[in-house]
């Protein structure tokens, strides 16, 4: 952010930065400076104004209606440079799903546009922001997108920009062809339960990655075939998500401290918003009194009779699915796995209750 602000200055231009959440924040303009903050883009940071609203103006329609949002601070710029990361989305296949095109139309409608273009369902919304893209950009004032690409290891892979003439167009697709072949994924395609230390919408739009866990619990859209995952136990909420829980639904045991951390107003804000995406995946999961608890809960609706057949994996989070702990029945095939390193040694998933640091030491 700092580096577009920086070019955009040496051309003469005088930046700001506007957020393009949509609904996040709890649909605040200050919730979403917050989350700004939460990332480390503050105007310290970038070295320019962070300025928010929520309100938008109508710059068109679609054919059926559907009114298309524009942040009213964006629309009164000379232009406009896009920063998101391009990944799958975690609700619909589609030639563009989850990058440029969805920030523009939904990120910068804010609440209103976000929650006018997921009212027709899930199933249209990737037809609705390739249309409302296209008609932003014939507005003239879009410069065009930094489309950043990341690897499996949640880093830079690239940064490439995007004409404006190519957002929800063949060019945005190529992009989202090579951030696909780049996402991380599960090693196992076959899991009886998957601990996840973490949650949170700096991780994924929906909180957990569904093209990672494999479970996608919208209706309308056919669920994945692979990675089949009896039961999945999330343990915490990021800060950067700010209370905000939505896709906690996806999970099913939680522990009770992590009730604590959730702030039901962004939550559910958000989950209103997804429309149909947010149905299924804003319910709670069972609750247990502890880490340990939830661990043993989901163990035992596993379907396993024998615990040393249990195939468990824990990972940080499912922008980090490539390093994980297993229990021993997962480590004898990893062990015949050539694309699978083996290191440290045994230790308690969840000594007195919690779960286990990560490093031995």
């Amino acid at each position: 952010m700092k580096a577009a602000v920086d070019w955009l200055r040496d051309l003469g231009a005088e930046p700001f930065v506007t957020p393009a959440m949509g609904s996040h924040g709890g649909a605040t303009a200050d919730g979403q400076r917050e989350m700004l903050a939460g990332l480390g883009i503050t105007a310290e940071s970038v070295g320019c104004p962070i300025e928010a609203t929520m309100e938008t103006v109508v710059v068109g329609t679609l054919p059926d209606g559907t009114e298309v949002h524009h942040d009213a601070i964006a629309a009164k710029a000379d232009g406009v440079l896009l920063v998101n990361r391009v990944k799958p989305h975690t609700d619909f296949r589609g030639p563009i799903e989850s990058g440029i095109a969805k920030i523009l139309a939904i990120g910068l409608g804010n609440h209103r546009g976000a929650a006018s273009l997921h009212a027709g369902g899930i199933p249209s919304l990737g037809a609705n922001i390739e249309a409302a893209a296209r008609i932003i950009v014939a507005q003239g004032k879009i410069l065009g997108g930094l489309a950043i690409l990341e690897n499996a290891e949640d880093r830079t892979a690239a940064v490439d920009l995007l004409e404006a003439t190519g957002i929800a167009e063949a060019p945005e697709n190529a992009l989202l062809q090579r951030a696909s072949s780049l996402l991380g994924r599960l090693p196992f395609d076959q899991l009886d339960v998957l601990v996840v230390d973490e949650l949170g919408k700096d991780k994924s739009g929906a909180g957990m990655d569904t093209n990672v866990i494999g479970r996608c619990w919208v209706h309308g859209i056919p669920e994945f075939e692979s990675p089949n995952i009896a039961a999945i136990t999330v343990h915490s909420l990021t800060p950067a998500s700010h209370g905000n829980a939505s896709g906690l639904g996806l999970a099913d045991v939680i522990p009770a401290r992590l009730l604590e951390q959730i702030d039901f107003h962004a939550s559910y804000v958000n989950a209103l918003t997804s429309g149909a995406g947010g149905a299924r995946r804003s319910r709670l999961p069972m609750v247990m009194e502890d880490d340990e608890a939830a661990v043993l809960a989901a163990a035992t609706m596993c379907g396993r009779r024998h615990w040393s057949d249990l195939r468990l994996a824990r990972i940080k989070d499912t922008l980090s699915p490539h390093e994980l702990m297993v229990t021993p029945a997962l480590l004898t095939e990893a062990a015949e796995r050539f694309d699978l390193e083996i290191t440290g040694t045994a230790r308690d998933l969840a000594p007195a209750g919690r779960l286990g640091p990560w490093s031995e030491r």
